[in-house]
């Protein structure tokens, strides 16, 4: 259950980095605004939209990551338990 643990945890602090190093870069508008939640600049170049679309995916499999282990794993495994001790 620890490596589960640590496997959800170490997908959502190297995935969360990664997002807020992306949202720094080009969501940060100013040091006096709104701070990794601003607004996406409205013409980027190539590897803007790269590092952009690179940002959204590293946010969502932070989240989703950490819940797949820290919640959909262990409920399969206690179902495959319960299904065990039944049979």
């Amino acid at each position: 259950m620890a490596d589960e643990f640590m496997k959800g945890f170490g997908i959502l602090v190297t995935a969360g980095l990664g997002w807020m190093v992306v949202a720094g870069w080009y969501k940060t508008p100013s040091f006096q605004g709104t701070q990794l939640l601003g607004e996406y600049p409205e013409s980027p170049d190539v590897f803007s939209q790269i590092a952009i679309y690179l940002g959204e995916a590293l946010f969502y499999f932070a989240i989703f990551g950490a819940l797949a282990f820290w919640v959909l794993v262990p409920a399969i495994n206690q179902a495959r338990q319960a299904y065990d001790e039944r049979s």
